[in-house]
This record gives C-alpha cells, structure tokens and sequence, in this order.
C-alpha cells in the first residue's frame, strides 16, 4: 500500500489570509505557505484528470492512485467536466489548461522566481461547492511532488475540504537515503516499501552502494547474478531480476535510483589503464537493469597525499563523467535512456582527517572536474550533522555546491542499539554525534543531503521522515512535533499511542523513561511507606504495547510485516522482560530469564567490506540501562514491598 490513513486536523478558514503552514491542513514535510480561500469543497465519486502534455505517465498514474486509494474513481480526460469534481496538472509557463487556470483564479506565481527546487502551487477551490484541483509545478516532477500534498488533504475525506492554495518547494535538490553502511543490505522488499514512502514524504534519491554487497565492491567489475541460493539471499545478494524490479518501482515513484560502484584503489592505480572500460561495462549492465543514474565510491581505502594520484582521480572522474554522456546523453538520446550526472564519494570525505592545509589541496584538485558531478561529505567528522561551516570551508576549495553523506540514523558501529525516537534524542543515544548539535535554521550550500540508516530499514523510517521535513523546509522543521508526526505515519494511526509508549525502551538508553520511576520506588522504601504501583503499571503498559506491536507480524500490509521482522529481536526481548517484572512485582516468582543466549533475541550482521566480509550474531539490547538492573534487583529480594 502506497498510503497511511490517518487523520489529520483541520481548521476552517473562510477568509482569504496568510496562515501559519501548520494550521490549515496538517502536512509533511511542512509546507512553506498555505493561504486559506473561500469556503469548502468536496470531491465527487468520479474525478477527472486532465493532464497538459508537459506531465509525465508516472505522475498520471501517481494521480490515479492517490485518488483510488481515496475511493475516489480518477477518470483521464481530455478536458475539464463542469458538473464534477476536476484534478488539473500543469507545468509553469505551459500556457495549457491548468497553467490559464492559475491566472483565472490570480494566484501569484512568485514561488517560481526562487532559487528552490520542486517549487509547485496546489490549489483546492469550490465550483459549487463542487472540488477542483489544479497543480502546477516547475516541471512533470514538482507537479508530482504536489500530489503527496493533495494525498495528506484526501486522508481525511474527501468532503468540507477546506479551500486552500499552497505555495511549496524544497530547500534542498536532493533529499532521501544512502544505503552505505557495514551490514546486511536490504531486501528487494524493503527497498521497494522505502520508495513509496519517499514518494508521499516528497524524497527523491536513493543512492545504492551497500558495503556488504559483493557486487557493489569485491566483485564490482562483474555482473549482478543471474540466480542465487537461499543463503545469499538471507544476507543480502540481489540477482539481476531484484534489480531489475528495484528500479521499476523506482522510477514508478520518482526516486531517482543511484546505483554506486566501488572500484577501490583501482581508481587511482596509474597502472591499471583499463579501470575505466571496466567501470563503463558495470554501468552498461545496471543500465540494462534501469539504473538512470551512477556512484563511484573510494571511500574507506586511504587518503592519498601524493599530487599524481589526486590528479588521476580527478582525470578518472572526469573522463568517466564524459564517457556516460557519449553513451547515453547525447541529443538524440531518448528521454527514458538518458543518464543523470555522477555522485562521487573521495577518499577524504571527513575534511578533519588532515590538515586544513591538506584538505585543501584535496578538495582542489576535485575542482577541475564536471560542475555537474555531486561530490560528497560528511563533515568534519565522519558523524558530523550537517552545518554551515564544513559547508563553507570545504565548498570554497572545490568551488561548488557540496552533496551531504549523513550518518545518522546509521547503527553499524552500535549494531545492537536501535535510534527510533526524535531526532535531538538520537543525537544524544548516538555517542558518535556530537549530543549538543541542532540542525541549522537554513542550510546553504548543500545541494544533496541523504542519511545512511540503520540496518532495518523499516525502522529507519521514523528518522527519514523527521530528515524528509527538514530538507524539504528548514525553518519550518520543529522536531518534537515532526517525530510525533512520524510514528502514525509508519506504524498507522491505531498503533502510534502503543509505539509512542514503545519507543524510549527500545533505546538502548532506557534512563529517561524508566530510570525515575525506580528511583521514586527506592525512595518510597527507604522511607517506609513502599509503593511498586506506579512501577507495576508502567511495565503493564510496555508490555500491553509490545503485544500491539507484534500483532503487525500477521498484518495484511507488506509494510507492518517488514516492521515486525526489523523490530521483532527488541521487541520479543522488551516484551519478555517486562513480562518477568510483573510477575516477580505480583509474587509469581518466575525464574529469571536467558537474554543473553537466546535465539528469539538474536539477529546476524555482516561485517567489513570487499574480500573482509563477515557473518556474525548480535543479541539486540533494548532497555538496557535500567531494566535489567531492576530484574536482578527483584530477584534478590526475599519478598517485593
């Protein structure tokens, strides 16, 4: 299911006014105006989709589904039908039917004069009382964009719809995801299921280079397999019929799928003149697959001082760069064939590493190469948010606006941890985050900012969708609110409150949530009068929602079942032990249970990259802090008070 359905707040405004974003329809990512109109509309049983010829068969379709999936009937006309319910999609300065409705109604036209990206205007207006629709975008992908708005306005019926125009675009060009971390990559299912999120959040660009992928890195000159055994695919490998499904949702959901080859020290090796005729075979056999766009990564193989060698990357880049266009982009090039510019992740990718005098000289010699290509940071650090100073620094060496590899919410380097609450509270779980950072009221210079997750992949949507709301509008990003906003949108709406309750003791870090109440209970023994009420029942409840939790593992919705199979070792483990607390705080005196060797608690990592992969098993480590500490505490009591 491409949607959540969830209800949103409405406030009506019958007079034509300014209003906060936040206040006429509850939208995410947030837009950045909404300007109430005249009174409400509703939509008719039929709706008719009259298309300019500016918009593509993806976005058509996109519109069809928002609507169906509304139990409205979407019909593909040729022009508008005055007794029903119209959905007009344009592109600015057509001069086509829903570009003349814009002046008919004298909307201005401003947010396509900023320097923004995806700048679109939706609005929703009353024939009658009757429901039409117009969204024009800057282009076929802006208009797209528009729809994941009129989706959110549709969760909550599809009549007395307030009146509203939105005017909207994103801060940030590219905004989603890079699967680069050290671990199991995702499965052709949860890679799908993240596309269609990203659609309905407004994220466009998933850049694939998986660490533990043979095929991205040991074996990155071969070809994807043509099959593969049950084993392989337990840890991740993909045939050529996954990739090949993998892109097609891709493009059915305008995610821009980047697929990142990882060559190595081959890329800088003078004496291997052929690298680039290997490169360019790789490339041509995902092309095949439908990958429309290429990484190169030389990250994590060390950083090169020696001049020749940073000129020789840069001449490899660019000579790569040229070559793709020969093949793919030239003017006769169908649209469908063409190729976007390349992403490139050097070597020295964390500016602190060095000298500032070194990175300088690093950055420098990049320079020279296609302005077009989106070369990648992290930072200062490797874990560094994105801020304006590395921005800065780093852009006036390479004379360009930079791309942002973000590590976070990435747990390989604390696999047994989990980072499913908002955003300042994982920067305080995460120790390798600097716990006092806060994101930048506006972030100049970063044409590209996209996460590298957890390795659950389900569970990394809840950070995705607070990263989709700050990329998409920086100022209007408030973090609590974005968060509570989260979890209805991955869970649904009738297990948020259970997953809201869930969450601070999925944390590894469980002293916030459960760390005071024990405190209180000590105190209330130390005092004579013991009370374990207030203890007894917030372990109820935890375990009450971890029940709730896991009925999504029998869910007729692919995605609660890829959810339940992310979470499942935490939650199991969270459940049987505060299942434990409560009997041993109602007398039951229950044996105390094995969480350090069992299976049911358990899941396998994978490790290193090239010819260093590893398999190992972790056992997850949810409530960490606290909750053990109180079960063996019970244990030695001779009777609980």
């Amino acid at each position: 299911m491409f949607m959540r359905h969830y209800i949103f707040a409405i406030l009506s405004i019958c007079v034509a006014t300014v209003i906060n974003a936040q206040e006429s329809y509850v939208i995410y990512p947030v837009p950045h105006e909404q300007v109430a109109g005249n009174g409400s509309a509703s939509f008719t049983k039929q709706v008719n989709i009259v298309a300019e010829a500016g918009i593509d068969d993806v976005t058509i379709n996109r519109a069809k589904q928002v609507l169906s999936e509304h139990g409205i009937t979407p019909v593909v006309a040729s022009k508008q039908v005055k007794s029903q319910s119209n959905l007009f999609l344009g592109v600015d300065g057509s001069k086509g039917l829903a570009s003349k409705r814009l002046e008919s109604l004298k909307l201005k036209r401003d947010v396509f004069t900023l320097n923004k990206y995806d700048r679109h205007i939706l609005n929703l207006a009353s024939q009658g009382g009757v429901a039409q629709v117009t969204i024009v975008g800057e282009n076929t992908d802006a208009t797209f964009c528009g729809l994941a708005s009129l989706e959110q306005m549709l969760d909550r019926g599809a009549d007395e719809l307030p009146c509203v125009t939105i005017y909207d675009y994103a801060d940030v060009k590219n905004r989603g995801i890079i699967e680069g971390y050290y671990g199991v990559p995702y499965t052709a299912e949860v890679t799908k299921d993240l596309f269609r999120f990203m659609a309905r959040y407004k994220m466009n660009s998933y850049m694939y280079g998986a660490k533990s992928d043979p095929y991205h890195s040991r074996y990155w000159g071969d070809p994807y397999p043509a099959s593969i055994t049950a084993d392989q695919e337990r840890i991740g490998y993909l045939t050529q019929d996954m990739m090949r499904d993998i892109t097609a949702v891709a493009h059915e959901t305008k995610v821009n799928f980047i697929w990142a080859i990882h060559p190595g020290n081959a890329f800088a090796n003078a004496e291997d003149p052929q690298v680039l005729d290997k490169i360019m075979t790789k490339f041509e056999s995902m092309h095949q697959l439908g990958v429309r766009q290429f990484g190169v990564f030389v990250d994590d193989v060390g950083v090169p001082s020696d001049p020749a060698i940073m000129k020789l990357c840069a001449d490899n880049l660019t000579s790569l760069q040229q070559r793709i266009d020969d093949k793919w982009n030239k003017n006769d090039a169908a649209a469908a064939d063409t190729v976007k510019p390349l992403h490139y992740v050097p070597q020295l990718y964390a500016h602190g590493w060095v000298s500032q005098e070194r990175a300088r000289v690093f950055y420098e010699s990049l320079s020279s190469t296609p302005s077009k290509i989106n070369i990648y940071i992290t930072g200062r650090e490797v874990w560094s948010v994105p801020n304006n100073d590395d921005l800065s620094l780093v852009s006036s060496w390479l004379g360009r606006d930079l791309s942002w590899w973000w590590n976070y919410p990435c747990n390989d380097q604390d696999p047994t941890k989990l980072f499913v609450m908002d955003t300042y509270s994982n920067f305080r779980d995460e120790t390798h985050i600097n716990s006092l950072t806060h994101m930048e009221r506006q972030l100049n210079g970063a044409q590209t900012v996209i996460i590298n997750p957890m390795q659950q992949g389900e569970l990394s949507k809840i950070a995705l969708f607070g990263v989709a709301d700050y990329t998409w509008n920086n100022r209007g990003f408030e973090n609590y609110s974005s968060w509570t906003a989260a979890i209805p949108a991955v869970v649904g709406e009738s297990r948020a409150q259970a997953f809201k309750k869930l969450a601070p003791y999925l944390r590894y870090y469980d002293n916030d949530a459960l760390g005071y109440k024990i405190d209180r209970y000590h105190v209330s023994i130390e005092r004579g009068n013991p009370s374990h009420k207030s203890l007894l029942n917030e372990m109820r409840e935890v375990n009450n929602a971890c029940k709730v939790i896991k009925e999504m593992e029998h869910s007729c919705n692919e995605s609660d079942r890829l959810f339940y199979n992310d979470i499942r070792p935490w939650l199991l483990k969270l459940e049987a032990m505060t299942a434990e607390a409560i009997a041993l705080f109602e007398g039951q005196n229950p044996p105390a249970g094995n969480y350090d060797d069992n299976p049911a608690y358990q899941f396998e990592i994978l490790g290193g990259m090239g010819e260093h992969i590893s398999l190992s098993v972790r056992n997850a480590e949810p409530s960490n802090i606290c909750l053990p500490a109180l079960l063996k505490w019970l244990h030695e009591q001779d009777t609980i008070k």
